[in-house]
């Protein structure tokens, strides 16, 4: 039995995927919130993605992972069940608080929504009474939508274009939670930098505590690059070892914003040669959906799939 072996796939859509990795000892460490960096090859690019769910049982971690660039289109295409991938390295990170409030309001935006699922749990068999707002695109991106209902007290699900739930943005979701629920003792939301920043807006002038787990560029993490430096309130936070995790209310989301968009072209660059050589090496057939984030960025999860802010 090899190390990292792909025990199990799910293709969600054209570009989002789930990724089943057998690592028993992984499995019994990993908490909610924490994540862990991953090589598809000795020479590839060293990636972090946030722990989706795991089963102690099975010894299994499960990642969710969207397409948006060079690395994770290679492993779209290359990951299969039986395969193994090179190095996976975790659960890295301070695993998410899962505090002793009555009522929990888990926000998840796109592949944001496969983060927050363990928090959700996790509050859920805590004792509190959880609600969940998920937000998508469309129908066709929807993925999980059973799994929240069997873990939590309350779904709400919106769709941009109306074609599932409320038609609107995922903070229209929060908004009708918010209006239902008067007594919402916190809030934990994932997703995209604008997303996490409008529901923290949503939530300030009722000074609900709102946690948000930020996705700033991150290279070794282990708090030594410091490439992944969040500025929160008047401190400048590492997010792979002081978070990722933090107060969404002092998190300063210009700057994240501004820090994601660094690289932007050397992505760009990157993902258009391994582009060009998989169509010489085999043209169209094997070539994964193209598609970036807003920014054109491959971005630690969640991605740029949907701004909901």
């Amino acid at each position: 039995m090899s190390e990292f072996e792909i025990v199990s796939r799910e293709d969600f859509s054209e570009v989002t995927y789930l990724l089943e990795v057998r690592h028993p000892q992984m499995a019994r460490a990993a908490k909610p919130g924490q994540f862990v960096i991953v090589m598809l090859h000795p020479d590839g690019e060293r990636i972090p993605l946030t722990i989706a769910d795991y089963d102690r049982g099975r010894g299994t971690i499960t990642l969710v992972i969207q397409a948006v660039g060079k690395t994770t289109q290679q492993m779209q295409q290359e990951c299969r069940v039986g395969k193994s991938l090179f190095a996976m390295v975790g659960p890295m990170g301070i695993p998410s608080p899962i505090s002793h409030a009555k009522k929990v309001l888990c926000v998840g935006g796109g592949l944001g929504v496969a983060p927050v699922f363990p928090q959700a749990r996790g509050f859920k068999e805590a004792g509190a009474y959880v609600i969940a707002v998920l937000g998508f695109r469309t129908k066709e991106l929807v993925f999980w939508e059973d799994k929240f209902r069997n873990a939590c007290d309350e779904l709400i699900l919106t769709t941009n274009d109306g074609s599932a739930g409320i038609k609107g943005l995922i903070t229209d979701g929060v908004k009708v939670a918010l209006e239902r629920h008067a007594d919402i003792d916190e809030v934990v939301a994932i997703g995209p930098p604008v997303m996490m920043k409008a529901c923290a807006e949503a939530t300030r002038a009722r000074k609900i505590k709102t946690m948000v787990s930020v996705n700033p560029i991150m290279v070794d993490g282990t708090g030594m690059c410091g490439g992944c430096r969040v500025k929160v309130g008047d401190e400048v936070k590492f997010a792979c070892v002081d978070g990722p995790d933090f107060d969404g209310h002092l998190v300063d989301f210009d700057d994240l914003m501004a820090r994601l968009r660094r690289f932007t072209d050397v992505e760009k660059a990157a993902q258009k040669r391994w582009s060009d050589h998989c169509r010489m090496v085999q043209p169209s057939a094997t070539e994964a959906p193209r598609r970036t984030g807003e920014d054109g960025l491959e971005l630690p999860d969640p991605s740029e799939e949907v701004l909901g802010g």
